[in-house]
């Protein structure tokens, strides 16, 4: 059984890849089981897969940019005659010698060259869309998916016909971390309710901005994970020296990016979790049943990030900040009110783990594996 992984190379579409690889292994857990991927040149994608023992090939993936200018217009021309083409040249040739049983797609960009091959080449193609509102190249792609599963309800555009309600794949492991192991390994002081705050597998410099005007004040009563990103990191690390006051610094834990273990255990300890509004944040943080501050990306394509996070919120299950209101002091405003009323922190968990649906990847996980031994 050989199955090929495509997606577009960020964390949002890495992560749920490996959740879906992890759980085929646990219900077919065979020799002949082989994990392919193709997709865009991403070292942490890459190295993230290639841990999970999955062969990575790297293609060329152009992309369309939507904001206007003439460098976005010749580099959109670029991509359209050049990059996109030989991508898909690139990936006929591997799929053809390779023989994949069966294509797994988790959308983007970077996954248009994959999807198209293997539609000429007559691979059956199953489609994963972790937004409310898919992006164009998962509408594109579409046409070409045998079933498309969707993680929130009402999902636009797709035909009813092809989708199928699962939630977004998490890893079940990040769900089993423990607060004593969390405070070994962060050495928290566990005096004060601990904060994550999440930025993504990118980082969020907005978020960061806003964490560092404040923080100070903000360590004064809370204590603070906070994952800022490996573009953002150092200089993060470099202005929080001077701005926080020794005494505060115990209280502070800044990371470029949080590995499995140091994310699970992370996702054990913290009373509040603060990021934006992807698909993969949000049902971590419903599987957990933590309460959360989402603050949407603006930019995001289809203003996915913002209908995601309201879908989560429509049940007072989290509070959502929208950018143009992110102000340092408003949100510590808003969490030192969470924090004074600590019954609305409960019930915004429960309410978190109502939307939940741990079984995602296990769901699809299945089905592959049934499709594949009809």
């Amino acid at each position: 059984m050989k199955i090929l992984f495509t997606g577009g190379g960020t964390g949002g579409h890495i992560f749920p890849i490996i959740a879906v690889c992890r759980e085929i292994r646990r219900i077919y857990p065979e020799k002949n089981l082989k994990f392919l991927y193709l997709g865009p040149k991403d070292e942490l994608s890459s190295d993230l897969l290639s841990q999970e023992g999955i062969k990575v090939k790297i293609i060329l993936a152009g992309k369309i940019r939507r904001y206007l200018g003439v460098g976005s217009f010749f580099l959109n021309l670029i991509d359209i005659l050049f990059k996109i083409p030989l991508g898909i040249i690139q990936a006929f040739l591997f799929i053809f010698f390779s023989a994949p049983d069966l294509i797994f797609s988790k959308g983007g960009y970077g996954s248009i060259p994959t999807v198209i091959s293997g539609w000429f080449l007559g691979v059956p193609i199953f489609l994963h869309e972790s937004d409310i509102a898919p992006g164009l190249s998962n509408r594109f792609l579409s046409r070409f998916a045998l079933e498309i599963f969707v993680s929130f309800p009402r999902t636009e555009y797709f035909s009813p016909k092809k989708m199928i309600l699962v939630g977004n794949p998490i890893r079940r492991e990040v769900l089993e971390g423990s607060k004593k192991e969390a405070r070994e390994l962060f050495k928290l002081n566990g005096k004060k309710p601990l904060i994550l705050i999440l930025g993504g597998s990118q980082g969020a410099q907005r978020i960061n901005d806003v964490i560092s005007v404040i923080l100070p004040e903000i360590l004064k009563d809370f204590e603070l994970i906070h994952q800022a990103g490996t573009k953002n990191f150092k200089a993060v690390k470099k202005e929080i020296e001077v701005i926080v006051p020794e005494g505060f610094k115990k209280y502070y834990h800044l990371f470029p990016f949080l590995k499995e273990e140091e994310l699970k255990q992370a996702y054990q300890a913290c009373d509040l979790i603060v990021g934006r509004a992807g698909s993969g944040t949000i049902f971590e943080i419903s599987a957990l049943g933590k309460p959360s501050i989402l603050i949407p990306l603006p930019e995001a394509a289809q203003n996915h990030q913002v209908k995601n996070a309201y879908s989560f919120a429509q049940n007072e299950a989290s509070l959502i900040i929208e950018e143009i209101n992110f102000t340092p002091h408003f949100f510590l405003e808003r969490i030192k009110y969470l924090f004074s009323h600590p019954s609305q922190l409960e019930k915004m968990g429960k309410l978190a783990k109502e939307f939940s649906k741990p079984r995602a990847a296990k769901i699809i996980a299945e089905y592959i594996v049934e499709y594949l031994k009809m």
